[in-house]
């Protein structure tokens, strides 16, 4: 009972820690000869909004009021602005976004259909509007956004964790990661080309009854018994790998992919998720080795850990249930 306050505990603060980095949104379009819409969004975080306002160059000028409107997790403000030169050239700050840990991802639209994303870091709060990107920029920022999603996925990660619990074979933990990395590079690319498209909510919910399916596979291992994903990992990996990549490409989905460079920004985009993935797993393996040069982990650590696993996911599928249904 007590590991399941804790786990619980510590359920609701990830859930509150993945609302702080979450980043915040600029969107702008062009909409007429030098007029452009734009969206503004900012996370909320225990009820406050993100500290950080919008600060136009001189060469911008505001056509409208924003227009604010407020949900549970952002708020998002619309208005128009106006630039007799146009865009490129111009600078935005973000005031106050220095002293947050939160970046803000932005995505312009121009009239040309051209599109440029920048991801702007509370070490540099500004950005400077650009005509076009250059191939080395749309590779970095779709690498380093790859990277830093996974890293902060928490749902995404616990589930290669789980994986590693099952796996203990370096031949067969090596399949069941390529067929996990296979499976949501597949979904990522035909859920960002249109092809297939499914509701996050619903996928969101099923990612999380992965991860508790997995840890209970975990417990039945370790009680002696046998099943599919205890004999064949590989393949329960590469299913829910097709779910998780539904949840990649709504992340993607959300930063905007640059006209005439989306095979580009896609490919980067999955290399810095396979990146991050590498990390986490080098991490996880590097922590139990120094841990076993101590002494030997205990077959009660294994099922301790499952049952936390589990309770976490199960954590994550009820309050994704209530957020979807409720």
């Amino acid at each position: 009972m007590l590991l399941a306050l804790l786990i619980a505990f510590f359920a609701a603060t990830v859930g509150v820690f993945a609302h702080e980095i979450r980043p915040a949104y600029l969107q702008i379009d062009q909409v007429g000869h030098n007029r452009f819409s734009v969206l503004w969004r900012t996370p909320i975080l225990s009820g406050m909004r993100l500290p950080v306002l919008l600060k136009f160059s001189d060469g911008i000028k505001p056509v409208t009021e924003p227009l604010e409107r407020e949900f549970s997790d952002s708020v998002i403000e619309r208005s128009t602005i106006e630039s007799s030169g146009g865009l490129p050239g111009e600078r935005i700050t973000f005031v106050g976004l220095q002293a947050t840990i939160t970046d803000v991802m932005v995505r312009v639209k121009l009239e040309d259909g051209s599109v440029t994303t920048t991801l702007v870091r509370p070490s540099q709060p500004w950005v400077e509007i650009k005509a076009r990107q250059t191939t080395l920029e749309v590779v970095k920022v779709f690498v380093v956004s790859g990277i830093e999603h996974i890293l902060f996925g928490f749902d995404h990660l616990l589930f290669v964790a789980a994986l590693m619990l099952i796996v203990r074979r370096w031949g067969m933990l090596l399949k069941t990661v390529t067929a996990f990395t296979v499976a949501h590079s597949i979904t990522l690319t035909c859920a960002t080309m249109g092809w297939v498209n499914l509701p996050s909510g619903p996928v969101e919910i099923m990612i999380a009854f992965s991860i508790v399916l997995v840890g209970a596979e975990i417990i039945r291992m370790e009680r002696g018994g046998t099943s599919l994903a205890i004999e064949w990992p590989w393949i329960v990996a590469f299913f829910f790998g097709l779910l998780h990549g539904f949840g990649f490409a709504g992340a993607l989905a959300d930063f905007g992919l640059p006209q005439g460079d989306i095979p580009l920004a896609l490919f980067s985009f999955n290399v810095g998720v396979e990146l991050g993935q590498l990390m986490f797993i080098a991490a996880i393996l590097l922590v139990v080795h120094s841990i076993r040069r101590t002494f030997e982990i205990p077959r009660r650590a294994i099922v301790a850990s499952a049952y936390a696993i589990g309770i976490v996911a199960a954590y994550w599928s009820v309050e994704r249930l209530h957020s979807v249904f409720g």
